[in-house]
């Protein structure tokens, strides 16, 4: 087997610190360069065309985003459409003169429409109105999408757009207002424990049901795909499983030891009741998540723990 060379874009964040580590320890890649925004403006073409140039992957792998919670994707929505747009452009008009690379797109599950059949299957994308809070962000990922096979259908390229289920894990973005639903009740719980808060307030009525994937599941998936043909260009990446909100926040208060109450604000709203992906398009190439919740959740509270004095809040 020939081992590859990976061009990873956006190798910091939460998705690219654990593709890192994972990717590492593959015995299908011989080299990782792991490109930031340190080194390469993805909002410049040449930049991006020369780090490409410059590196000869044969896989290029674009975890590279402008991410936030639902607060600022419906704040920044201007930002959020138009650095994305950007970012994703530049990275796919760069590799159209070499249709050997192997693009490995990083996506999301709001892409998919509001009203979507449960659980959601791939087939589902452009089929209805999107979520309003965050659809800028949304429309950013599905151009991607359009762009990736306008190549693939004229130039030959395999651009392989992978969309996961809600991410947690080390290296995510822990505050009070601005993060996803795991590593917020995370943030606000550990400091409700610090300090020694009697009532521990969510919105809504606790009942709606998610699906939560640890982030080193998705980079398993990926590191799985990197030699495998597939002819789907989009692929589902989640548990299988929902957690209600009630669910999760029990977990998380037995995790971090959280002796006060849980409670309910019923006048905030609740969101969607559901939003679970249909993976079975993955799970038959071979492929399975290893990571259960609440293993998930202790390892990244340990972590958050260790990390606490250095993070950004």
């Amino acid at each position: 087997m020939n081992k590859l060379n990976v061009l990873l874009f956006g190798s910091n964040g939460l998705v690219g610190s654990s593709l890192k580590n994972i990717l590492k320890k593959s015995d299908k890649v011989k080299s990782i360069v792991s490109s930031s925004r340190k080194d390469t403006d993805l909002f410049d073409l040449e930049q991006t065309r020369k780090i490409i140039e410059k590196t000869e992957p044969d896989v290029i792998i674009n975890a590279a985003a402008k991410v936030g919670g639902i607060v600022a994707n419906n704040t920044q929505r201007s930002e959020f459409i138009l650095e994305n747009l950007k970012i994703n452009m530049n990275i796919l008009e760069s590799v159209i003169p070499n249709p050997k690379i192997k693009v490995i797109n990083l996506g999301s599950s709001c892409i998919y429409p509001l009203n979507a059949e449960i659980p959601i299957k791939e087939s589902s994308v452009m089929t209805g109105i999107l979520e309003p809070t965050n659809s800028p962000y949304s429309m950013a990922k599905l151009s991607a999408i359009e762009i990736g096979r306008a190549i693939t259908q004229q130039h030959g390229h395999e651009i392989i757009n992978l969309m996961p289920t809600n991410l947690y894990g080390p290296n995510d973005y822990f505050a009070k207002n601005d993060s996803h639903v795991i590593p917020g009740l995370m943030y606000r719980l550990h400091m409700s424990k610090l300090q020694k808060d009697k009532n521990f307030y969510i919105w809504g009525t606790g009942n709606p049901l998610r699906e939560f994937l640890h982030v080193d599941d998705l980079s398993n998936a990926v590191e799985f795909l990197i030699d495998k043909e597939t002819n789907e260009d989009i692929l589902n990446v989640g548990s299988g499983e929902e957690v209600s909100i009630k669910e999760l926040a029990s977990k998380l208060k037995t995790v971090i030891g959280y002796d006060g109450d849980v409670l309910f604000d019923t006048t905030k709203p609740d969101g969607n009741p559901r939003k679970l992906i249909d993976t079975e398009l993955l799970h038959k190439l071979g492929w399975e998540r290893k990571i259960s919740l609440d293993a998930g959740l202790k390892s990244t509270y340990s972590w958050f723990k260790e990390n606490f004095k250095n993070l950004r809040f």
